[in-house]
């Protein structure tokens, strides 16, 4: 009985992967996730950092991409002055970011689940520029 049941799951999550694959939603931004924007003095000291990460985490991609942004949030936030938050964010978005749990906040949430990490090849990137421009109208 547990098989059957496992094999209903995957087949759901495999055919919510094969649905619109290349499809992304339009950017959203929920700030700093379940952590502060800012200090108590400045409510959102680091606000733009993590937009900026999120940024990063809807549109995906590979592994070292996401090291990169990861390493940029702990760089920009260490830079208005807080290190040690810097390096509390960081630990919380390499192990929180994983693109393998079905979370708002996950690596590539953007597209749908599951999609791992994946380069973006060239019609993604297209499909990523038409939600820029949406976004900038």
């Amino acid at each position: 009985m547990k098989s059957w049941l496992l094999i209903i799951i995957l087949l759901s999550l495999t055919s919510t992967s094969v649905y619109a694959e290349d499809e992304i939603k339009p950017f959203t931004s929920d700030g700093c996730s379940s952590f502060p924007d800012g200090t108590l003095k400045d409510k959102e000291l680091w606000l733009s950092c993590c937009t900026a990460h999120d940024f990063s985490y809807w549109m995906g991609g590979t592994y070292q991409a996401r090291v990169e942004a990861d390493e940029l949030l702990r760089q920009c936030v260490s830079n208005v002055g807080e290190p040690f938050i810097a390096e509390l964010m960081l630990v919380g978005v390499r192990v929180g970011g994983t693109p393998y749990l079905p979370t708002k906040f996950r690596w590539g949430y953007g597209w749908p689940y599951p999609r791992g990490y994946k380069a973006i090849n060239e019609k993604e990137n297209k499909k990523i520029q038409i939600q820029l421009k949406l976004v900038s109208n």
